[in-house]
């Protein structure tokens, strides 16, 4: 299958290699960057604080760029929003790490369960992002405070990049990981002047949050977990 993955880089490089492994001829269109605002993470982690908690990736990336500063933090209970995010902190020398079940709601339950009154949590977002976490912790009245770590940002292309794409046929997939990816990916094909159902025969999106950001004219499934085996299950 021609698959065309949307993800930031270097997660994009990451999925495009496990496609090709699988015998899929993978095609890279990183549709955000992200921006990192290392100066406030470095600030946040020198006040009062018991655990961290962490819903993607990138926000590990983020830690990562601290260098040595993040060595006195890598033993405080480490909230990691689920498998993917856990092996990042892991890979970076965090030692406690509780991993939720991959949704923002979930990893409220999960910190609800392990920390006590009184204890604070910093919670290292992005922006855009989905408010599933903070209003379960506003719920369940844990003490936290969010420290946007990094901005993604929309990736420019040329207007007929994804013309040049589909020159020799249709996708027979597209790889969707997020709401926002999904609104930029709809923003670049009308600024192609493409149609989205004649680009690719399908839409693979990891939540329905990104689902409902596509066209309903366009054929969509979504994956039954939010993780990237579940989404490629769907291939």
């Amino acid at each position: 299958m021609r698959v065309l993955v949307t993800r930031p880089q270097p997660a994009a490089e990451r999925t495009a290699a496990k496609l090709q492994a699988m015998g899929h001829a993978a095609v890279m269109l990183p549709l955000m960057r992200a921006e990192h605002f290392t100066g406030a993470v470095r600030a946040a982690l020198n006040e009062r604080h018991d655990a961290i908690a962490v819903t993607s990736a990138e926000a590990i990336r983020v830690l990562g760029a601290l260098g040595t500063a993040i060595e006195p933090h890598l033993t405080a209970p480490l909230f990691a929003v689920g498998e993917a995010t856990a092996r990042a902190a892991a890979d970076l020398g965090f030692a406690d790490i509780r991993t939720g079940p991959g949704t923002g709601e979930g990893l409220a339950d999960k910190i609800a369960a392990r920390m006590r009154a009184g204890e604070t949590l910093i919670y290292l977002a992005g922006t855009p992002r989905a408010d599933g976490l903070e209003q379960g912790l506003r719920d369940r009245q844990i003490d936290y405070v969010t420290v946007e770590c990094y901005r993604m940002v929309p990736v420019t292309y040329r207007p007929d990049t994804l013309a040049d794409l589909v020159g020799s046929g249709a996708f027979d997939a597209v790889l969707i990981y997020s709401r926002e990816t999904a609104r930029c990916f709809v923003s670049v094909l009308h600024e192609s002047g493409l149609d989205a159902a004649a680009f690719a025969s399908r839409y693979l999106c990891l939540s329905p949050s990104a689902r409902e950001a596509l066209p309903s004219s366009v054929a969509v499934e979504v994956a039954a977990t939010p993780d990237e085996e579940s989404l490629f299950r769907l291939l």
